[in-house]
């Protein structure tokens, strides 16, 4: 079993279900997990080291080029092993797949738990030990598969789908040995399905939500808890799409909290009721995250995609779950939509932003295999990639000009606002001007014409770029004398993340006040950093634009031994004079 994923902390649940399923047939199988940052000559070495009976990849939209091109060349070199696809990449359109790679022997269709044990039998039965018990076992006998084969000298394609989805109840815990997962996300799922019709996603193919045994459940959630794993992430597609369900594993890791484990969950937010808000409320901080895919909040658009959301509701919520404090938020959009313009999308953009989520994902349109947008796709006139992720790249309403610009607008928001390193100043920043959407395009704007969007910076210098910018803004409009407020700010921010030895050149001098940082440094210890405020009054202030202090500098403390668990900033406490 091959596992190509995205980065090294991610896991393959696949995988690791149909080697437990397989296990509870008495059938061993290896397992190896790679990533694409892998190059494709390691990942075949590493393979025919194993000399494996059959080989098996899972795949996605991330390493499906990847596993055509290691398919094709293990052929060459181990013409002898069949190799077995199976995955959303490659469930959808069978034919096709295994018409243009013959180099693949068949495909494991949807759900695999059931299908992929009895292919193995089928394999197994040649050798003598497993043959002499077992029954003969042909592949057309398995539902699930889409396999070739050759009848005269032609090559045939054979479907056998899936006859009836796999008994949830029934699978084996997917994880024997949790210590392999120490450094790594392990993904979870309570229940399979989706009750919406999204056109854009494959989870709207399975109308029926099918929820594992709650007992069964708990004994897996316990294992995560008693081995103290960093993080679980549920890859239920609505979790909250029965509320009883929900409670009660929001119930059960209240109870049982270690400490450590962090869960996160894509929910509904409009979903929400009252009885789970007052359970959420009670976590420990930073013990659950909440996913929560708005997408749009243009009307016509939602209505498009099928897509049945109340952004009051959602606006309700999420302000609500902010006021407690204790849980990380993480909302979604998605542009190149049917009939979203890049006016729209700015819309939806600051009424999002204007939420205030830990993090905003500003994601684009994917026209995945067998989702209804890719039979709608030519109808609307949606132009997008050819092959993975077959992203958008043109629609009536957004030109490929436009989905460039909103290209930069998403780096932006992913270093300066998702990072969490520049809250201070952002909070006073946005002030100067009309939309967070005009912010971040206009940064955008500004890195691009100095030729910055194609250079990978060192964090230091994301700060001294982002002043030069608010210069720029400050000098524009007469207030040239404010940019000592902002590098105050950018100071902050930049040791609220970290206790950094080297002095950054915009923070200002803190000469006049050295002996008076140090006592207070001696008093606190080393685990703190001491830094004189002249302007910076603290959170509550924000956005005040407070003018300089006469009476001299305030005194902050920033304490890195407690740190804030949704944003990781240091703990800030205002310090006596000496």
């Amino acid at each position: 079993m091959t596992a190509i994923n995205a980065k090294y902390i991610h896991s393959n649940l696949a995988v690791y279900s149909l080697q437990a399923a397989a296990e509870s047939r008495g059938i061993s199988v290896d397992l190896e997990e790679f990533t694409i940052n892998h190059r494709v000559d390691v990942i075949l070495q590493e393979l025919y080291k194993r000399k494996p009976d059959v080989l098996f990849f899972s795949c996605y939209i991330w390493n499906w080029e990847y596993v055509k091109e290691l398919s094709a060349e293990w052929r060459k070199i181990m013409p002898q092993v069949p190799v077995w696809v199976g995955g959303p990449e490659v469930s959808y359109d069978e034919a096709r797949v295994l018409e243009e790679n013959p180099a693949i022997t068949g495909i494991l269709l949807g759900e695999g738990e059931e299908s992929f044990p009895r292919l193995l039998e089928y394999y197994l039965q040649d050798f003598q030990e497993y043959g002499a018990w077992r029954e003969i076992i042909r592949l057309e006998d398995i539902p699930g598969l889409a396999f070739t084969k050759k009848t005269k000298e032609v090559r045939e394609i054979c479907l056998y789908p899936q006859e009836k989805p796999v008994d949830f109840h029934k699978l084996s815990f997917p994880y024997k040995d949790l210590e392999n997962f120490s450094n790594k996300i392990i993904y979870y799922e309570s229940s399979r399905g989706c009750p919406f019709s999204c056109s854009y996603c494959l989870s709207s193919l399975e109308k029926q939500v099918r929820f594992r045994d709650m007992e069964l459940v708990k004994q897996e959630l316990g294992a995560f808890l008693e081995a103290g794993v960093a993080q679980v992430k549920f890859v239920d597609r609505t979790f909250n799409c029965r509320e009883s369900h929900a409670l009660e594993i929001w119930q059960f890791l209240l109870e049982h909290d270690n400490g450590r484990t962090n869960f996160h969950f894509e929910i509904g937010a409009d979903l929400l009721t009252e009885k789970e808000l007052a359970l959420l409320e009670q976590l420990r901080p930073g013990q659950v995250q909440l996913e929560m895919g708005v997408q749009s909040t243009y009307g016509r658009t939602l209505e498009e995609i099928h897509r049945k959301m109340d952004f009051a509701e959602v606006k309700k919520k999420v302000l609500k779950v902010k006021s407690f404090g204790n849980i990380h938020q993480h909302l979604d959009l998605i542009a190149g939509l049917p009939f979203e313009n890049l006016e729209r999308f700015a819309r939806s953009f600051d009424r999002v932003f204007a939420l205030g989520p830990e993090q905003l994902q500003l994601g684009f349109l994917k026209v995945l295999k067998g989702t209804l947008m890719e039979k709608q796709a030519l109808d609307y006139g949606i132009q997008y990639r050819e092959k993975p992720p077959y992203e958008v790249l043109s629609t009536p309403w957004m030109s490929y000009e436009d989905l460039m610009e909103l290209k930069g607008v998403e780096e932006m928001v992913e270093i300066y606002y998702n990072s969490h390193q520049f809250s201070l100043t952002l909070a006073h920043l946005l002030l100067l001007w009309p939309s967070a959407f005009a912010f971040f395009r206009e940064l955008a704007w500004f890195y691009e014409k100095k030729g910055w969007h194609q250079v990978q910076h060192a964090r230091v210098r994301r700060y001294e770029i982002l002043l030069e910018f608010i210069r720029q803004r400050l000098e524009r409009e007469g207030r040239g004398e404010w940019e000592p407020r902002y590098r105050e700010l950018l100071t902050f921010d930049y040791y609220l993340r970290e206790n950094a030895k080297s002095r950054p050149d915009f923070a200002l001098d803190l000469a006049p006040w050295r002996e008076e940082i140090r006592q207070i440094q001696k008093a606190w210890g080393k685990d703190v950093h001491v830094e004189a405020g002249r302007y910076f009054v603290g959170d509550k202030e924000a956005g005040q634009g407070s003018e300089q202090m006469e009476e001299g500098p305030q005194f902050w403390i920033f304490d890195y031994k407690k740190r804030n668990p949704l944003t990781k900033d240091a703990a800030l406490y205002l310090a006596e004079r000496p």
